[in-house]
């Protein structure tokens, strides 16, 4: 696949939730295009074999253990990353999980780690990431990890669904406030990407909606697309890299959804 042209030499970035799945392949990528990665994930051992990787292609990066739940971790974990690289420029609040259930089912305590995990999460490492970006008006580009789910529902994703919304809500406000500091952020919004989260979901919504997990793929998850195609990785990190490198706060806000046509804003 045609990889996306960005320049991040000179830039610090921060990925969450990069041991696998779609963190990784920002971080790789923030990497490959000059960046110096800090690769953060509650799986410790992972984050250090995908920072050893980006070292070994000739990069720079630190494997960080963080529980984005946890302020002290995220603080922690933030002020790492600044001490080895000497600054943060970029922000990919990426670490999520999906618990599938419906809404009379859903345990308060699975409600409250989804929330805890993706919205919590968010503002922790943003908070973190700003006393840094704000200081003497360096700047930097907060980016959320959102979902077509930022903006439309489905069944058995309420808490899921509620928690992409408020990315909405959070990188808004960010791009108020953060605009005298030169700090905007955005929204990216994929569609199904065949990750280990998505593949774990094909049984459990085969099981609770009474579908084949064919099914499930073929009408579920790419029934709204216009191609019947899976979002990619490489989608997903070549958007990431265009606004991280994007020069203005022209796009400041605004949420993008990567999707094969599944909910066109």
């Amino acid at each position: 696949m045609t990889k996306l042209a960005a320049d991040l030499s000179g830039k610090v970035a921060l990925v969450t939730g990069a041991a696998s799945g779609l963190g990784k392949e920002i971080a790789l990528a923030m990497a490959r295009s000059g960046a110096a990665v800090g690769v953060a994930d509650l799986n410790a051992e992972g984050a250090n074999v995908v920072s050893e990787q980006i070292r070994n292609e000739g990069g720079r990066a630190i494997g960080v253990l963080m529980d984005v739940t946890s302020e002290n971790a995220v603080d922690a974990g933030v002020n790492a990353v600044v001490e080895e690289f000497g600054a943060l420029d970029i922000l990919v609040s990426n670490a999520g999980i999906q618990i599938v259930s419906s809404i009379v089912d859903f345990a308060y305590s699975d409600w409250r780690k989804m929330q805890a995990i993706h919205v919590d999460g968010a503002f922790l490492t943003t908070k973190a990431a700003l006393r840094h970006m704000y200081k003497d008006s360096r700047g930097g580009v907060v980016i959320y990890m959102g979902s077509v789910h930022s903006h439309l529902a489905s069944p058995l994703k309420s808490a899921y669904v509620s928690a992409k919304h408020a990315l909405l809500g959070l990188s808004r406000t960010l791009a108020k406030e953060g605009a005298a500091h030169n700090v905007r952020s955005h929204v990216v919004c994929p569609g199904f990407v065949r990750t280990p989260l998505v593949d774990r979901q094909i049984p459990e919504q085969a099981k609770e909606l009474g579908l084949t997990e064919d099914e499930v793929i073929r009408n579920v998850m790419l029934g709204g697309t216009v191609d019947g195609i899976f979002t990619t990785v490489e989608d997903i990190a070549n958007m990431t890299l265009y606004l991280a490198a994007f020069p203005t706060a022209a796009l400041t806000g605004q949420s993008f959804v990567v999707s094969h046509g599944w909910f066109m804003q």
